[in-house]
């Protein structure tokens, strides 16, 4: 299917979370003088106008970057986050939510490597037009699970692979875990980041017990949910999985939610990180 357009949803608190944690983890990898690689297996079009119509007609970004956008006591540990939304907005308006690719671009060194991958044709030839012409970024119209086989083990062998899926289907919450099964024989160093969407609690747990199963170590689970679970409701929460992740993020992300709640939900939200799998 690929009915999914992330345009209408660029900016929401899902994005929130997701981006301030990977700004986090590229950040941690550039403080080592090593090249590394960022692999993106749905990579969208990279870019989004807030001013367009898909934007405007949810509008979700009003309840979610725009909440922190021109705050003057962010904590540090959105730093990074907000240095990213800045680079997009460089005229001092929120105009322009950077899709994971642009954040990436916030942080990436004269050395490191791009791969990206986008199946929606529409969405791929925005993308290609979204990132700089360079040798070392790839831009590829391809089902995203197939292209990271072909992207892993990087040449630097330091790598951030996200995978974030929409679950059009519901075989994505099985399909995504594969991809990173698949991943670590490959590549048992790099550090892997899975969004997911709480939707029906009993997936999400699904989810978790596939991961024990996997034998895969150090897994990091990150949840922030602004409903309570309601099979009725839609998506009342976010989430993501974290195979190797930076010592300290665990730390840094529970301060993030607790900003993210301060600022963009009056402390209605109920957030939670936990060690799923042990190192």
């Amino acid at each position: 299917m690929l009915s999914y357009r992330h345009g209408f949803h660029a900016g929401n608190y899902a994005d929130v979370l997701k981006h301030s944690a990977l700004c986090l983890i590229l950040e941690y990898m550039c403080k080592k003088d090593k090249p590394f690689a960022y692999i993106d297996t749905h990579a969208g079009a990279g870019s989004y106008s807030l001013k367009n119509d898909m934007a405007i007609k949810t509008g979700e970004f009003n309840e979610g970057v725009l909440k922190l956008w021109g705050q003057d006591h962010l904590p540090e540990e959105l730093g990074p986050y907000m240095h990213a939304i800045k680079k997009q907005n460089k005229k001092g308006n929120l105009s322009y939510y950077p899709g994971s690719p642009q954040v990436a671009l916030a942080f990436l060194r004269s050395n490191d490597a791009m791969r990206l991958f986008e199946l929606h044709p529409k969405d791929a030839d925005t993308l290609k037009k979204n990132t700089p012409s360079k040798s070392r970024f790839q831009v590829e119209h391809k089902d995203g699970y197939e292209g990271l086989k072909s992207a892993l083990p990087p040449v630097s062998r330091r790598a951030v692979v996200l995978i974030d899926p929409s679950y059009e289907l519901k075989s994505e919450y099985r399909a995504s875990i594969k991809a990173i099964e698949m991943g670590v024989k490959r590549f048992s160093t790099g550090t892997y980041m899975l969004w997911y969407p709480v939707v029906d609690r009993k997936l999400v747990q699904g989810m978790e017990k596939y991961w024990v199963k996997t034998g895969i170590k150090n897994v990091l689970q990150v949840e922030y949910c602004r409903e309570p679970d309601s099979p009725g409701y839609g998506m009342t929460g976010t989430g993501l999985f974290i195979v190797n992740p930076p010592w300290q993020l665990a730390n840094q992300l529970t301060t993030v939610m607790e900003a993210m709640n301060r600022y963009m939900d009056s402390g209605k939200a109920v957030s939670r990180v936990v060690q799923l799998v042990a190192e």
